[in-house]
């Protein structure tokens, strides 16, 4: 059964490292994931979860000042963006954005409504908000392939984790 979308609750900052972990696992060489959210709703901390998953083992940091950090997992190639500075989506041509979406490569995307327009679309979009107990996870696929991540994540959650 196709699965296009996914509710999870996160009630603690250990289940969403664990959702990023898992949706890691579940990505291939080269997937797209948008995250999106308030600030402080856990974009960062998911994608830290989402390394992690992949095994590093070194600081996640936020990209907020540099836009990007590059990551290199074995023969992987990460890419973390954090467009929340962006003003114009002009900006991410002249840095050169399409040059980091060669094949293969995973990139998580924090802020993508920033860069409108100069972004491929994603295989998956991930709305995270707050809650009074946690945060609550939205997952949505955009493609055959992220239909495949979010079919394989819905097996791996309890109907409890599911909203």
């Amino acid at each position: 059964m196709i699965k296009n979308s996914l509710t999870i609750n996160l009630p603690a900052e250990a289940q969403t490292l664990e959702l990023g972990a898992k949706l890691a696992v579940h990505s291939g060489s080269n997937t797209t994931i948008f995250l999106l959210g308030n600030l402080g709703a856990g974009k960062t901390t998911l994608s830290r979860g989402f390394l992690q998953g992949l095994g590093h083992t070194g600081k996640v940091k936020s990209p907020t000042y540099t836009l990007v950090e590059p990551y290199e997992i074995g023969d992987q190639k990460i890419f973390h963006f954090d467009l929340y500075r962006i003003h114009d989506p002009q900006e991410l041509e002249f840095m050169g954005i399409q040059d980091y979406f060669v094949p293969p490569v995973l990139c998580l995307i924090e802020w993508p409504e920033h860069g409108a327009g100069f972004l491929p679309s994603p295989d998956v979009s991930c709305y995270i908000e707050t809650q009074s107990t946690g945060r609550l996870a939205r997952l949505t696929a955009h493609t055959v392939q992220g239909a495949a991540i979010l079919a394989t994540l819905s097996s791996e959650y309890s109907d409890d984790d599911k909203k």
